[in-house]
């Protein structure tokens, strides 16, 4: 019962925060509460997933107010986790996690793509 009342204030805090900051579905195959955050400009600046207890989870990507890609992570439970991608201007950096700390990082600055910045 008590997580129900969590998520449903949740979901009324977010919708009644302010509609164009930010929007949250609940996906009820996953369980994963889907969100995407806007600059004023109302371009998407975030979307990732929380988990029901408000962990960071799965996929995360970050746009710049142009709407380019800039960064790409992974979370478990709110850990960082995998190869976190971020993209600026010519360069791509691509930092590995493991148990929630940076195990290397690779940069690329040459003039031949090395991966695509997809929207």
């Amino acid at each position: 019962m008590k997580k129900i009342f969590i998520i449903a204030l949740l979901f009324c805090v977010g919708f009644s925060y302010a509609q164009k900051d930010r929007t949250l579905t609940l996906n009820e195959e996953t369980n994963l509460i889907e969100v995407i955050y806007f600059y004023d400009n109302g371009q998407v600046s975030q979307t990732g997933f929380y988990t029901k207890e408000g962990k960071l989870q799965g996929e995360w990507y970050s746009y710049c107010q142009e709407g380019n890609k800039i960064v790409s992570a992974k979370y478990d439970e709110g850990k960082k986790v995998g190869k976190w991608f971020y993209w600026e201007n010519s360069k791509l950096k691509e930092v590995d996690y493991s148990n929630n700390a940076i195990a290397s990082v690779n940069e690329w600055t040459n003039k031949t793509t090395v991966v695509a910045n997809n929207k």
